[in-house]
C-alpha cells in the first residue's frame, strides 16, 4: 500500500487508513509523506470498498509540527532552489485535494499541529481535536508566509482573528483552533483510540458523535473583540501603533510576537490572509512567495536560526516594516516564475 519509514498506508474495513510515522521528528511533512498520501487518496477515491479516510500520526508529542524545513534549508544552501519549489508545489496541490475529497476525511489532531501538518488535516470534512492539542501557523517566526492554505483559513476566521493568529502565531488549543474554524470536533484523548476503532468498525463517520464533547470555552472568544479592535488596520504598522497605543499587557504581547518576527512575512501575511477569497485563490499568492522566498526573503536565516544552529535569534534583511522596499513586495506578489501552478490538477 505505498508505505515506507516515514508513512503507513493501508486498509482497515471500510476505512482508508494514514500515519504518519516520524514521531523523531515530530511527523514533519516531507515529499514521501506528500506522495504517499496524494496516490493514496487518489486510489481510495474511487474504490467502492473504501467509505471514508482517517489520518492520525504514530508518537504522543504531534500530530505534525510543520514541513521539514532541515531538507529545504539544506536544498537552499546547495543551491537547489527548484527542489524547494517542487515539494511546494506538490504539498499545495495534495491540499487543495484533501479540500475537495469527495469523501469524509477525518484528521486527529492531537498533539502539536502547525504548518504543513495543517494542510494535511485543516482541509478535511471531519477535523478533530483534544486536550492536548496545539494549533498554531507560526510560520512569521521563521521567515515564511501561513501557507499550505492556511491564509484562506485564517481569512475565514471570526473578524480579525485571522489577522492576529497570523501574524503573532499564537498557540490555539483544542477549543481555539474550533472557534477559529480550524477544527470542528472536540474529542478527550482518552477516548481517541476507541473513537479511530468505532471508526473502523463502522465505517461510519456518525460514529463520532458518540465521543463527541462540547469543548471548553475558548480563550480566543473572550479576545475576540480587543483582537477586532486592534488588528482592523489598513497595514502592519497601523496593526502595531494600535496595539501600542493601547498598551496593555495583551496588545504589548502582540507587539511583541510581530516585533520578532520577519517584516517582510508580517507585511506578506497580512496581504495573503486579506486576499484570500477562495482556496485556490490563496495557494496561488503563497506560492508566489515561497517560490521566492530563499533567494529573496528570510526564510533560510529563520531556519538557521530556529531548527539548525537553535540560537533563536534570527538577522532579518530588514531591520522592520518601513525598511522593506516596495519594490520587493511587489515581486512577492506578482505572478510566479513560468506562470502560477494549477493547484487543482
Amino acid at each position: 500500500m505505498n508505505s515506507n519509514e516515514d508513512i503507513s498506508i493501508r486498509v482497515e474495513g471500510r476505512v482508508g487508513r494514514i500515519t504518519l510515522t516520524r514521531p523523531k521528528a515530530l511527523n514533519a511533512v516531507n515529499q514521501a509523506i506528500v506522495d504517499g498520501m496524494y496516490a493514496a487518496l487518489k486510489r481510495w477515491e474511487t474504490d467502492p470498498g473504501i467509505a471514508l479516510v482517517l489520518v492520525d500520526a504514530e508518537g504522543e508529542k504531534a500530530f505534525s509540527a510543520g514541513g521539514d524545513l532541515a531538507s529545504i534549508y539544506n536544498a537552499a544552501k546547495s543551491g537547489d532552489i527548484e527542489s524547494a519549489n517542487s515539494f511546494w508545489r506538490d504539498e499545495y496541490r495534495l491540499n487543495a485535494y484533501i479540500d475537495r475529497y469527495p469523501k469524509p476525511y477525518v484528521a486527529v489532531m492531537d498533539g502539536i499541529v502547525m504548518g504543513g501538518g495543517v494542510g494535511v488535516s485543516g482541509h478535511g470534512s471531519h477535523r478533530i481535536v483534544t486536550d492536548n492539542s496545539m494549533v498554531a501557523m507560526p510560520e512569521c517566526a521563521i521567515g515564511l508566509i501561513t501557507d499550505v492554505g492556511g491564509s484562506y483559513l485564517l481569512a475565514r476566521a471570526p473578524g480579525h482573528m485571522g489577522e492576529y493568529l497570523g501574524l503573532t502565531g499564537t498557540r490555539m488549543k483544542g477549543e481555539d483552533a474550533i472557534y477559529a474554524g480550524f477544527a470542528d470536533i472536540y474529542v478527550h484523548r482518552a477516548r481517541l483510540e476507541d473513537a479511530k476503532a468505532a471508526l473502523v468498525a463502522e465505517g461510519d463517520v456518525s460514529a463520532l458523535s458518540r465521543f463527541e464533547e462540547a469543548p471548553p470555552p475558548s480563550a480566543l472568544a473572550r479576545d475576540q473583540q480587543v483582537v477586532d479592535r486592534l488588528f482592523a488596520g489598513a497595514s502592519v504598522p497601523d496593526i502595531m501603533d494600535a496595539l501600542r497605543a493601547d498598551a496593555s499587557e495583551w496588545a504589548l504581547k502582540a507587539l511583541n510576537a510581530i516585533e520578532k518576527g520577519s517584516p517582510l512575512s508580517a507585511i506578506m501575511i497580512l496581504s495573503a490572509v486579506r486576499d484570500a477569497g477562495s482556496l485556490e485563490r490563496a495557494l496561488r499568492n503563497e506560492y508566489r512567495f515561497v517560490s521566492r522566498v530563499l533567494e529573496h526573503g528570510d526564510f533560510v536565516e529563520g531556519i538557521r536560526a530556529i531548527v539548525i544552529d537553535k540560537d533563536r535569534n534570527p538577522t532579518w534583511r530588514y531591520k522592520d516594516i518601513d525598511a522593506v522596499p516596495a519594490e520587493l513586495i511587489a515581486l512577492m506578489r506578482s505572478e510566479a516564475e513560468g506562470g502560477d501552478p494549477d493547484f487543482l490538477n
